[in-house]
């Protein structure tokens, strides 16, 4: 959950596996970037990430959904280091216009190694594991949508009280840049994983909003679906079902005289199912309005309380102890006896 396990493609390799997207401001001057994947990290059995992988940021700066800037990561193939860990150099580079949008080209902005902070004055970088900052009542979640999908609305479901993230651990992908390598004013961002080796280019992860796979997309071919698609594509097959499964929750929830209204309204709230922020500014995504996202963002309870239009809650908050306020502001995860270089 965000987007933990929710495709078939993620359930065969989880490094391609995007589980969350955050966006904030760093250091004054400097917006942060983050994505967490591959929920069986373990820096003692493989690589991170997959070396046939592109794990890119993309942003939309001009709001015609389609991106304009794109930050593009790729690794090696995965070695031994001295202390027995698993080692992967990884290479960040920018890319505007065109070559935003697919392959792998773009201009160099910072490079380096798996668990290793990698910098150059401006541009800071840290790719390696972490404990998950994502927390929320997986198993709750679960039973509220069981008891939707037979006619019964169930929010007494979130009374159980186990946060599945608790003990998890995730691979990180941290980018710090200044605000110019981005734009100014309002962005909408997305965060994707594709494949790009021997055969064409195939997205096979997408990220923009949270939990939209969990709480709307209900079948496998509806998942694999949304993250095999590009932002500019047709998503009305997509919005569609979001807002039908909107309108049969306020429905059974009662909580709304007229179900199709409001899930149009929030459809509106959603826009092109990206992640909208105003640069410099400090992150929150909040009932009230979206603009970026915090690790210490509580978006499960967000999302339910808009989904259902109640507020209600899934039991648990973003724990700070593996919340950081230093870059790279994960609680990252390091072979014993050894810190971050």
């Amino acid at each position: 959950m965000s987007h933990h396990f929710d495709t078939p493609t993620s359930m065969e390799d989880p490094r391609l596996n995007l589980c969350d997207f955050y966006l904030f401001s760093g250091r004054p001057g400097f917006t942060t970037m983050a994505m967490a994947v591959n929920p069986e990290a373990d820096l003692g059995k493989d690589g991170l990430f997959r070396d046939e992988g592109v794990y890119t940021f993309r942003f939309d700066t001009d709001g015609d959904g389609v991106e304009d800037v794109s930050f593009k990561v790729r690794f090696s193939a995965a070695t031994h280091a001295d202390n027995g860990d698993h080692e992967q150099a990884f290479t960040v580079v920018r890319a505007e216009a065109s070559a935003s949008r697919s392959g792998v080209d773009g201009d160099e902005v910072v490079s380096g190694h798996t668990s290793h902070l990698a910098g150059n004055g401006e541009v800071r970088a840290f790719t390696g594991q972490a404990r998950d900052a994502f927390a929320g009542n997986a198993g709750g979640n679960e039973a509220f949508l069981a008891a939707i999908a037979q006619g019964r609305y169930l929010p007494e479901a979130f009374d159980s009280r186990e946060d599945f993230f608790g003990p998890r651990q995730v691979a990180v992908i941290v980018l710090e840049v200044p605000h110019s390598m981005i734009g100014s004013g309002q962005v909408h961002a997305w965060a994707t994983i594709s494949l790009h080796g021997h055969a064409p280019e195939q997205q096979v992860s997408r990220w923009g909003l949270p939990l939209l796979t969990h709480l709307y997309l209900t079948t496998e071919e509806q998942r694999e679906a949304y993250n095999r698609t590009s932002s500019e594509a047709d998503d009305s097959p997509i919005t569609t079902q979001i807002g039908a499964a909107i309108q049969n929750i306020t429905t059974l929830a009662g909580t709304t005289g007229d179900p199709a209204a409001y899930g149009e309204q929030v459809l509106t709230r959603f826009g092109a199912l990206n992640l909208p922020y105003e640069i410099g500014t400090p992150a929150a995504f909040t009932l009230a309005a979206f603009n970026g996202r915090a690790l210490r963002d509580n978006v499960m309870d967000v999302m339910l309380s808009l989904t259902t239009n109640s507020p209600l809650a899934n039991g648990f908050h973003p724990d700070p102890d593996r919340i950081s306020n230093d870059f790279p502001y994960f609680d990252v995860v390091t072979h014993a006896g050894r810190g971050i270089e």
